[in-house]
């Protein structure tokens, strides 16, 4: 017995890594931020984060990015799904492309679920990055420590310490991006001193950013002087813009 259209009787596994369409969206899109930025002295980033399963709201928030003229790109601060599934990465990769500017995402604890990070290697790219706009270094960190049992170089001190003087005559100033900051639950704690450490020696280092904890935060961790922005998931339908010129930067919660 010949069994014909197979290919219609059955699905993937909904943690199956393989998927149709676009892949490797973060290094396209920083190579256009480049482009885009270079030479100012005024950029304009926005930053949202946890859009999990909540895609009316992730469509709203992309509606109002597209209707401010003034943003340059965007960074995603994880959590882009609930559960890792490929077909969630591609119902939120689909959304994520009506924005008008480039955007670029990090990993998320619930990113990993499954066969998750597989899944965002290949469709978003390597869990540490960096790029610079204008003269700017952005650089994006996985810190979802307990997703490795803490047996992984989690946040990556050495992927740190070749981002403090590579590309060093492009940039004088820094900000460090992350999904779960120190002191949540999703940190490694245990090295929390020693990312400071790490995280103050950047040049022109100007702030922090981060998700993961569903609420709006603007706290000086450590004491030292340097902030920690969170943003909200999208269910509370807000996110962060930041102004950085060239004698600093200003932030604005954006509500939609």
């Amino acid at each position: 017995m010949t069994l014909v259209g197979c290919k219609d009787w059955f699905d993937y596994h909904p943690y199956d890594a393989r998927f149709d369409g676009e892949s490797g969206i973060n290094a396209k899109n920083i190579g256009r931020i480049r482009q885009a930025c270079d030479g100012k002295d005024t950029i304009r980033m926005a930053f949202v984060s946890d859009t999990h399963g909540w895609y009316g709201d992730t469509k709203d928030m992309v509606a109002d990015i597209n209707r401010r003229d003034s943003i340059d790109f965007v960074i995603h601060g994880g959590d882009l799904t609930d559960c890792g599934t490929t077909r969630e990465y591609e119902w939120v990769r689909d959304v994520l492309a009506g924005i008008r500017v480039p955007y670029v995402a990090m990993i998320g604890n619930h990113d990993f679920l499954g066969t998750g990070n597989e899944v965002y290697s290949v469709m978003y790219g390597p869990v540490d990055f960096s790029f610079i706009a204008g003269r700017v270094k952005f650089v994006c960190l996985n810190t979802n420590a307990t997703e490795y049992d803490y047996l992984a170089a989690v946040p990556n001190f050495d992927f740190m310490g070749k981002q403090l003087t590579e590309d060093s005559a492009l940039f004088d100033r820094t900000v460090v991006c992350m999904h779960a900051r120190p002191y949540s639950e999703q940190f490694n704690n245990n090295v929390a001193n020693a990312f400071e450490y790490y995280v103050n020696r950047f040049p022109g280092i100007m702030f922090c950013v981060n998700g993961h904890d569903h609420c709006l935060q603007t706290e000086d961790i450590y004491g030292d002087g340097l902030v920690y922005y969170g943003a909200p998931n999208i269910e509370k339908r807000s996110y962060f813009l930041f102004t950085i010129t060239p004698t600093g930067y200003s932030h604005e919660v954006i509500r939609f």
